[in-house]
């Protein structure tokens, strides 16, 4: 089984003969195993990214605060989800292309619902001890000072779920730039590995999340669904200009910190 392990969600395309470990490497995804967005009641930024605030907040676990949403790994004081990524800042255009997806995949899966932020997956979501934070930063900012910018294309609707199959994602697939996206991922899994962190997925499906649902819904969403939106994707008022993103910096989140590194 390819096990897309993008951000952590399989493509719900291929089967998953891996199950634990295989290419999914345990650690929690970026998208599974989620993390919960500590009882706020927004999402969290992209939907199952850490959106785990300072360890010292809220240490309950209550899901019904959170969408139904279920913690991947145990919450502990001075553990930070960490997750490095490209963000996406989308512009009008974009979120009335978002509009129409998000209202067409309602009609087969009515509790559908928007991401509130966008993102490209460069790790798993990793768990960093505190004193660990600065110098994981460091190594990151050295071995990604020599990247410049680039683009991809991300036109192609594919459905995700996470890893252990409580959530099901609609995402972009990138169809160009897979190389140089490779090339950045392969930096940041030697700061893992420093680091005895979980690298990326073996075989990723580069994508940016667009809309989400609690439970393995996919079945209702590939097949007629799935082309419907691509079809939505296909005819959109200057979708090719539209899906060529640039991108300008990576990111890490951890905890509730960001730390951003420009690429030349």
């Amino acid at each position: 089984a390819m096990s897309a392990g993008l951000v952590g969600y399989s493509s719900s395309e291929e089967d998953e003969e891996e199950g634990e470990g295989g290419s999914w490497g345990g650690g929690g995804g970026a998208q599974g195993p989620p993390v919960a967005s500590s009882g706020r009641p927004r999402l969290p930024a992209p939907a199952g990214l850490p959106g785990d605030p300072d360890p010292e907040e809220a240490v309950s676990d209550d899901s019904a605060r959170h969408g139904g949403r279920v913690r991947g790994f145990p919450h502990e004081r001075g553990n930070w989800a960490t997750h490095v990524y490209l963000p996406y800042v989308a512009q009008e255009e974009f979120l009335e292309l978002l509009d129409l997806l998000v209202s067409c995949a309602r009609t087969y899966v009515p509790s559908v619902a928007a991401m509130e932020e966008f993102h490209l997956s460069l790790s798993q979501c990793v768990v960093l001890r505190y004193h660990w934070i600065d110098p994981f930063v460091r190594s990151l900012r050295e071995r990604l000072a020599a990247f410049h910018r680039f683009f991809c294309v991300a036109d192609q609707v594919k459905v995700y779920t996470n890893q252990n199959k409580t959530r099901t994602f609609i995402g972009l697939e990138v169809s160009a730039g897979h190389f140089q996206l490779l090339e950045l991922v392969s930096e940041v899994d030697r700061v893992l590995e420093e680091f005895d962190l979980p690298t990326f997925y073996k075989d990723p499906s580069f994508h940016i999340s667009l809309a989400w649902c609690v439970g393995d819904l996919s079945g209702k969403l590939e097949g007629q669904c799935l082309q419907e939106l691509q079809d939505i994707v296909d005819e959109f008022e200057d979708s090719a200009l539209l899906l060529r993103v640039h991108w300008e910096q990576i990111r890490c989140k951890s905890g509730n910190k960001y730390f951003s590194f420009p690429l030349r």
